[in-house]
C-alpha cells in the first residue's frame, strides 16, 4: 500500500516556499506603498521605468501657492518646496521616452530637478506653474492698487 503522507522534508520545503512568498509580497507591498500618489489635484509622478525612480518614484505637486518635490526613501523621504513667487524658470528636457524638469528659484538655491516624467505631464507642470504665477502677480497688483486708494 503506497504511503500518501508527506515526508518531513516535503513539509519543510512547503513551509520555506510559503514564507518566501509571504516575504516577497510584503516587500512588494512596502515599495508600492512608498510610491503611492501624494494628495492633491495637480500631482505628477515620475515613471518607475525611468532613471532613479524604479523603487521610489519622485513626485511633484503644483498648487496655487507652491511647488512641492517629494522623493520617498527607504525610511522617510526628501521634500523640497518653492513658493510660487520665487520660481524663476522652468526647464523641460525632452528625451526619447521621458522628460526631465528643472525648476529654478529666484533665490539662487539649488533647483528642483526631477527625472522621468511623461512629456505631457512635464508640459502640464510648466503650464500650471505659469498660470499660478500669473494669477499670483495679478492678484497682488489688484490688492496693491486698492490699498493705495
Amino acid at each position: 500500500m503506497p504511503d500518501s503522507t508527506l515526508g518531513q522534508g516535503d513539509a519543510t520545503l512547503w513551509w520555506i516556499v510559503l514564507i518566501a512568498i509571504i516575504l516577497l509580497v510584503a516587500v512588494m507591498l512596502f515599495f508600492w506603498m512608498k510610491g503611492r500618489r501624494m494628495a492633491g489635484t495637480h500631482v505628477f509622478r515620475a515613471s518607475r521605468f525611468s532613471r532613479g525612480n524604479f523603487l521610489f518614484p519622485t513626485q511633484v505637486a503644483v498648487n496655487a501657492a507652491s511647488i512641492v518635490h517629494f522623493t520617498p526613501e527607504l525610511f522617510g523621504g526628501r521634500e523640497q518646496s518653492i513658493h510660487m513667487a520665487h520660481v524663476a524658470s522652468v526647464l523641460i528636457d525632452r528625451n526619447l521616452f521621458f522628460s526631465n524638469v528643472m525648476i529654478e528659484s529666484s533665490g539662487g538655491a539649488s533647483p528642483v530637478r526631477c527625472h522621468g516624467h511623461k512629456k505631457r505631464d512635464a508640459i502640464e507642470m510648466k503650464r500650471l506653474i505659469e498660470e499660478f504665477q500669473s494669477a499670483y502677480y495679478r492678484d497682488r497688483q489688484t490688492h496693491g492698487k486698492t490699498d493705495q486708494a
